[in-house]
Formats: structure tokens, sequence, C-alpha cells
């Protein structure tokens, strides 16, 4: 008999913290634990996975870290579950760019294509009431010209999130939400410190109003191209040089 040309590696024995931390994620992805629901306490937990209290504090530590639970020590009531949210992945994508393993300039690419998606669909499948809300939402930011920096974003968030809603794909909302506050985290600031905010809103709700035009209107590929020349206008000269040429192909797309 041949033997194998590559052999077996190793394996890591799986300690019991994670095996508890495995079957209460499933709970909460499968929605059986949903948001807002509180977990068994401490004392049950270590009862009914029958393992030290030591194993069941590392895997609420392994949950907590994930923002799948927020656990507070000596709560009766025990740890609260958050479920998956926009926070996670956002957290998760202003890490991955601030370990250079993804640069802004390819995190901004990615966002031009979400939002240029989630535009084409929804000039295709939106409803009245998408537009409604919509509607609203720049009336919002147009109320916040004068407010501060995070609650102008957060309307604006808001209205990305309602387009992307619209298009009928529930990741493109949860991605839209998440790509647009780790931008805001990692970028946003230093833009609004580098020159004239009002000026700045002025033209964030015109860009708007002009995709709210083309979504009412069904104008798909226009929509697109909306968000892709916005995004390429408003951050193209803030991330890395080498990775502007990844801005202009994505504003190329048709």
């Amino acid at each position: 008999m041949a033997a194998f040309d590559a052999p077996f590696t190793p394996v890591e024995p799986v300690r019991a913290y994670q095996r508890v931390a495995e079957q209460i994620e499933e709970r909460i992805l499968s929605g059986e634990l949903p948001p807002g629901s509180r977990l068994p306490g401490e004392r049950d937990l270590v009862s009914q996975f029958g393992v030290g209290r030591s194993t069941v504090r590392e895997a609420l530590r392994v949950l907590q870290s994930a923002g799948l639970i927020r656990s507070r020590p000596g709560d009766p009531l025990g740890a609260e579950v958050l479920g998956v949210s926009a926070d996670n992945l956002s957290q998760a994508l202003g890490r991955l760019t601030r370990s250079h393993l993804c640069s802004l300039g390819e995190l901004i690419q990615f966002r031009m294509v979400l939002d240029a998606e989630s535009n084409r669909l929804a000039a295709r499948l939106r409803t009245a009431d998408d537009l409604a809300r919509m509607a609203g939402l720049i009336d919002r930011m147009r109320s916040l010209t004068g407010a501060g920096l995070r609650a102008f974003s957060e309307a604006d968030a808001l209205f990305h999130q309602a387009v992307a809603e619209a298009s009928r794909n529930a990741l493109l909302g949860l991605c839209a939400r998440a790509v647009h506050d780790a931008v805001v985290e990692i970028i946003e600031r230093k833009i609004a410190d580098a020159g004239d905010t009002a000026v700045r809103r002025e033209r964030s709700i015109d860009h708007h109003e002009q995709v709210l035009a083309a979504i009412r209107a069904g104008d798909a590929p226009h929509a697109a191209q909306l968000a892709r020349q916005a995004l390429h206008a408003y951050y193209a000269d803030h991330v890395e040089p080498d990775t502007r040429a990844l801005l202009s192909a994505a504003l190329e797309q048709e």
C-alpha cells in the first residue's frame, strides 16, 4: 500500500470551555436564544454542562469577546444575549484594516461595490414605504446639519441601511451598516477635521437626494453609479496612494 505524500498533522486538543461556548453559540445563532434573552445563571450552567465554574466563566468570556453576550460579574439574572449584529462585523472589519491584513483602500472599494449593488436592487424592488423611509431620513439629515458629527453620521448610516433593506437582501443590510461604521471609525473624523464640514454635509444631503430620485424612478444603473461616484469623490484622496487604483477600478464598473 502506497504511503500518503502529505502526512497528517498534529491536532490541538479541544478544551471543555470551547465545547460549552460552541453549544451556547449554536443556540444563539439558531434563534433559540434570541437577543435580549438571558442565559441560565453561572451555577445552573455548571450543573447543566457538568463542568467546573472556571470552565463556564472562560466560555462566557469567549462569547462576550465575540459580541454574542454581555456578562456582568455577580448578575443574578445570567448573561444577556446580544446575538449577531452589524456591531460584530464592523468591529472585525475595523480590526482587519488596523492590522494591515486589509487596507483602507480595499475597505472603501468594498463599500463602493456594496452600496452600488444595494442601490441597484433597491431601484428595482423598493416599495412606497421604503421610499417614505428614505425621504424621512434625508429630512433628518437636513435637520442635523448643525449638530455633532455622530448624530449626522448616524442618520447617514440609517439611510444607507434603508436602501440596503429595500434591496430585500438581509445580508446586504447587515453589511451596509457594518462597513459604514468601520469606515466612520477609521477615517471619518480625520476628514471632518480636514475641511469645511458644513459644505461636506450639504454635498452629502444632495447626493442622498439624487440617490432617492434614481431609486424612485427605478433607474438602477444610475443609482448604482451615484454610489460609486460619491464614495470615490469623498474618500479617494484619503486612502493609501498605492490602493487608489482599487477605487478607480470600482468607479469604472458598469
